[in-house]
C-alpha cells in the first residue's frame, strides 16, 4: 500500500487528514501531513488470480518519495479530499496496476503509526481484494517490476523482517494473509 506515493517536483498534492478515530476532518499538503505527522488514510487493493492460487507482488519504483523500491503486494494510495477508501482504492488500482471493472471486497483495516526515516507517519489503512487475471499495465512513476507469488511465498517473505516490504501493509496484512491461506 503507499501511504506516500511520489509527488512530482514542483507539487503539493492535498490530502484528506483524519482524526485518531478515522473520521474525516480536513485537508492538507501532503508535505504538511508528514512533517507534522498527521493521521491520513490510505487504501489498497491485493489482488488475487481468478483461481486464488496467486497474489500479486510488486516492487515500488527508486524514485517514490517514501520506501522507494520497497516491496508492496497491495496497489494503493493515499484517500483524497471528498473520496471514501474504497473510491481511493479502486483509483489507484486503475492507475497503479491498470486493472479496472473489477468489484472490490473489504478484507482489513488497520490504525497505523510507525515511523520511517525520522518521518511519523499515522495513516489509518484501508485494505480491498479482487480477482483478475488479465494484463497488468504498471504506471512506471509508480512500480517498478510485479510478478505473481503464491500466499505462502508471499507469507514467507512477509515474516523476514529483513525483506524490504513496506511496514504499513506488513501490519495490515499479514495476520489476513496466514488465517485465510492455511
Amino acid at each position: 500500500m503507499d501511504s506516500a506515493p511520489n509527488t512530482p517536483p514542483g507539487t503539493d498534492e492535498v490530502v484528506a487528514v483524519f482524526d485518531s478515530s478515522g473520521r474525516p476532518v480536513g485537508s492538507a499538503a501532503r508535505s504538511r501531513v508528514y512533517a507534522e505527522g498527521l493521521w491520513h488514510a490510505s487504501a489498497g487493493v491485493l489482488v488475487r488470480s481468478g483461481d486464488e492460487q496467486r497474489l500479486y507482488v510488486h516492487r515500488r519504483s527508486d524514485t517514490k518519495t517514501v520506501l522507494a523500491g520497497h516491496h508492496d503486494c497491495l496497489a494503493g494510495g493515499v484517500v483524497d479530499p471528498g473520496e471514501t477508501p474504497e473510491e481511493a482504492a479502486g483509483r489507484e488500482l486503475a492507475e497503479e496496476l491498470g486493472i479496472t471493472g473489477v468489484s472490490l471486497t473489504p478484507i482489513a483495516r488497520v490504525a497505523w503509526d510507525g515511523e520511517w526515516q525520522g518521518l511519523r507517519l499515522r495513516c489509518h489503512l484501508y485494505a480491498y481484494e479482487t480477482h483478475w487475471d488479465g494484463p497488468v499495465v504498471h504506471q512506471a512513476s509508480e512500480i517498478a517490476s510485479g510478478w505473481w507469488w503464491t500466499p505462502h511465498e508471499l507469507v514467507t517473505h512477509l515474516r523476514d523482517p529483513r525483506w524490504p516490504f513496506v511496514p504499513d501493509t506488513r501490519a495490515l496484512l499479514e495476520d489476513y494473509l496466514v488465517a485465510r491461506d492455511r
